[in-house]
């Protein structure tokens, strides 16, 4: 299956989500980081995020610095929930690595294993 990465901005719940499908390239990345930068525009600070890597095959080691970037990214315009939807925990793609160097200490992250986990915790946290 081809790699797509989905942009979703929800302003009305100041919540964004990134959704990653297929096997995700570099290239697939790039496409989404436009889009991500124009989407963040309709949230306020201390938005929530919502990263789900359900339906995730793979992602090429290429795709680190654009996750970098988002990362920065959603610093940058003071995000402040990160939930992540992880089915599998093996397959991390090293996001909690990533983490302690591109969001500030005390971030709050949250990593379930369903997409019914991350709507009650939003639910809850909002």
């Amino acid at each position: 299956m081809r790699g797509n990465v989905s942009i979703e901005p929800l302003p009305e719940r100041n919540l964004i989500r990134l959704s990653f499908e297929g096997r995700v390239t570099a290239a697939d990345m790039d496409k989404g980081e436009a889009t991500l930068a124009a989407a963040l525009k309709a949230l306020r600070p201390g938005f929530a995020l919502l990263t789900d890597f359900t339906d995730l095959e793979s992602m090429e080691l290429d795709c680190m610095p654009a996750i970098e970037r988002t990362m920065n990214l959603m610093t940058a315009n003071r995000v402040a929930l990160v939930v992540r939807v992880i089915p599998d925990p093996a397959r991390d793609i090293g996001m909690n690595i990533l983490s302690l160097f591109h969001y500030p200490q005390g971030q709050r992250i949250i990593t379930v294993q369903t997409r019914e986990e991350a709507g009650e915790i939003l639910k809850q946290e909002r």
